[in-house]
């Protein structure tokens, strides 16, 4: 590849790592699964913080996770598999590896699908209002996609056209199929890393500045993706499916980004503003029960006092001191003031 002289040499090309996967013994460490680990984690920690912002209770979004991210998983792979069946079915081909994530292949779009499928079943068992959830998780999401992308980094497979540029991508021969002859290609996994965190800081600056709610940050979140997804697609040069000339992911990325700017301008125009705090998540049994026996242990603490003033004793008492200070009082004299406690 030619590099013009007036191009610093560490700016030549981005190299690709030597190796995705490493061994801890007979444990393999992939770098795809811990990005896609990661990115978890981050949204994961990221939702929990703006969910009790938005009036949640700490450790929900986690307990979602459980539902949301295996779900998520199959439906990514599903996706994958569905949309490029070649790769798995087909003489020569071996069905059983379409199981074989570590290989890469989720695809986004049912990741998303499926993950929400988990999401509001875990929501629907808690009471939770599932649209405030999705806007509370949405900047976290597009968060963890981003972070997932370096994990095509590690296996060498998202990549686009060649290029000459001096951020091409260097892709070794054996993932470079169809393109011997070159050594550096778009790096499709950079540009759509970068787009992402521009989506996160947009949902997070329109969400703090027009306080959405009613699902209409997490609309946002799809149109500012889809957006450029459609673009950054049409970089891409691994085999894929086309409908009428355009890739299967273009036109899944018109039609999520129509849908989703109708979701947003219509439930903007209903319901303006966010949902309140309030609502958004009901109390926990055990919440219930810890205020109820706040509530018992203060009236009963009203009572004790109560019936410590009004008890006959005490009522004895009161009148024996009534009638010695009176007659203190009536031998005249400021000897009884002299027997006063001190107050």
């Amino acid at each position: 590849m030619y590099v013009p002289s007036s191009v610093p040499e560490f700016l030549a090309s981005i190299p690709s790592p030597s190796r995705g996967v490493w061994h801890i013994g007979p444990l393999p460490v992939r770098g795809y699964a811990l990005c896609i680990i990661l990115g978890v984690v981050v949204a994961v920690w990221m939702g929990d913080k703006r969910w009790i912002q938005r009036g949640g209770r700490p450790g929900t979004v986690g307990d979602v996770a459980v539902w949301a991210v295996p779900f998520g998983l199959v439906g990514g792979r599903l996706y994958h598999v569905i949309t490029d069946p070649e790769l798995y079915f087909g003489e020569g081909k071996s069905p059983i590896t379409a199981l074989y994530v570590w290989r890469g292949g989720l695809g986004l779009w049912g990741a998303i699908a499926l993950g929400g499928v988990g999401a509001y079943i875990a929501c629907r068992r808690r009471g939770i209002c599932f649209p405030a959830f999705a806007d509370a998780l949405a900047p976290g999401i597009v968060i963890a996609q981003a972070i997932g992308r370096w994990g095509n980094w590690f296996n060498q497979e998202l990549y686009g056209k060649p290029t000459d540029l001096p951020w091409g991508l260097e892709i070794d021969p054996a993932h470079r199929e169809g393109f011997q002859s070159d050594t550096t290609f778009q790096p499709i996994f950079l540009y759509e890393f970068l787009w992402d965190l521009g989506v996160a800081g947009l949902v997070l600056w329109a969400d703090r500045r027009y306080k959405l709610g009613h699902g209409r940050a997490f609309a946002l979140y799809v149109m500012a993706y889809t957006a450029g997804r459609g673009w950054i697609e049409m970089l891409r040069v691994d085999a894929v499916n086309h409908v009428l000339g355009l890739r299967l992911n273009v036109w899944t990325s018109i039609v999520l980004f129509v849908l989703s700017t109708i979701y947003f301008v219509v439930v903007g125009r209903k319901h303006p503003g966010r949902e309140d705090p309030a609502t958004v998540e009901p109390a926990r049994d055990g919440d219930e029960g810890d205020q109820q026996g706040k509530r018992d242990r203060d009236d009963s603490g009203d009572s004790d006092d109560s019936d410590a003033t009004d008890t006959p004793a005490n009522t004895a008492a009161d009148a024996t001191a009534d009638a010695t200070a009176d007659a203190a009082a009536s031998e005249g004299g400021d000897e009884s003031r002299l027997g006063e406690p001190e107050r």
